[in-house]
């Protein structure tokens, strides 16, 4: 069992690695600390599991899981996030990954996620399914944010987060035109008009 560990905070990334080591099968660990530094070591190695935090530097960790998933798509993805998990969840298990934890999982329960993800299977703590049943029984609620493509959720989450159209084009190396063209996007199916107006829309639904 190959793995390769992505998170930009070399903290977590050793605290993870002491815990893999735990299990036996596992020869080798590689360690990135962004997502252009994850597919640049994928084209020279191959790895059964990638633990990928959606928090990245440089990319949404779910722009890399799609790219993953595309290029590699024997490559199991394990994701990793501080968000709340039914928000994110659904959305990483639809572009492909096998699983879904929050940073604050327990050692004993990450170990068992990547034995079943390593095995084929898929993952999802009993949280997360319990967060899962619920938002889909509260979809009948028709949350606006449901109707953005993913590209256009990425980029409300960074206008809500305050970032201008210039930051957001550097990061998704786009135009900062076409950015602006995104958010009219946004605007329209979200019914809203200000930034501000996002903002406290993702706050009160937990997207940030």
């Amino acid at each position: 069992m190959r793995i390769l560990i992505c998170d930009d905070h070399k903290i977590v990334r050793e605290g993870l690695r002491q815990i893999l080591q735990q299990i036996e099968e596992v020869p080798l660990i590689i360690e990135a600390g962004s997502g252009n530094e994850v597919c640049s070591i994928l084209k020279g190695k191959t790895f059964d599991i990638v633990l990928l935090d959606i928090s990245l530097p440089d990319k949404n960790g779910l722009e890399v899981l799609q790219v993953i998933k595309e290029k590699w798509p024997f490559t199991n993805v394990l994701m990793l996030s501080m968000h709340p998990q039914e928000q994110y969840a659904i959305r990483a298990l639809k572009l492909g990954a096998s699983g879904y934890l929050t940073k604050d999982t327990a050692s004993e329960e990450l170990l068992i996620a990547v034995k079943k993800v390593s095995a084929g299977g898929e993952y999802i703590s009993q949280s997360l399914a319990e967060s899962m049943a619920i938002h889909f029984k509260r979809k009948a609620l028709n949350h606006k944010h449901e109707k953005l493509s993913q590209r256009e959720f990425e980029i409300m989450i960074q206008l809500a987060n305050g970032k201008s159209l210039l930051e957001i084009g550097n990061m998704l190396c786009i135009s900062a035109k076409t950015v602006s063209t995104y958010r009219g996007r946004i605007m329209e199916k979200m019914e809203l008009n200000k930034n501000t107006e996002l903002a406290r829309y993702c706050m009160e639904n937990d997207l940030i």
